[in-house]
């Protein structure tokens, strides 16, 4: 079953939501936000099609790993590899080879960041797009699911 997690629209904190389409409003455990959620039967199947949230159609597929453990890993790998003679980066880039073919794929909408696990048509979601990306984000630009074109 999909694992959806969504970010308060208010403080930032995450929502953890199961698929249910009887359910219409979520609420945030924080900060107590109240916020409209809209699932359908593909949701409940683990198809991927429509954001729940913004209902937008356009998301990207990526590791399913933290960023910011990544930035912090390569600055202290970076900041060793001054004792070490680079031994701590060639370390790391082993200890990502093996993340990178251990962790699973998840899916994520550029307009409002909701996060999807266990979507069952990944592989019909394209890589990240920064260009898509920077439209959406900062002009609002709607794509309805289709790729760039130029």
């Amino acid at each position: 079953m999909m694992e959806v997690q969504v970010t308060c629209s208010q403080c930032g904190s995450s929502i953890e939501v199961v698929p249910d389409v009887h359910a219409h409003k979520i609420n945030c455990d924080v900060c107590g936000h109240v916020q409209d959620i809209k699932f359908t039967t593909d949701h409940e199947a683990g198809i991927l099609k429509e954001c729940p949230v913004c209902s937008r159609m356009d998301f990207y597929k990526q590791k399913d790993f933290n960023r910011k453990i990544g930035v912090i890993l390569f600055v202290v790998a970076a900041i060793l590899s001054i004792w070490t003679y680079g031994l701590s980066l060639v370390v790391l880039y082993l200890f990502d080879l093996f993340l990178f073919r251990k962790l699973s794929m998840v899916a994520i909408c550029y307009k409002c960041r909701t996060n999807f696990r266990k979507v069952m048509n990944i592989a019909d979601i394209r890589d990240f797009d920064h260009e898509m990306n920077d439209r959406i984000v900062y002009s609002d630009h709607d794509f309805k699911g289709k790729p760039l074109s130029h």
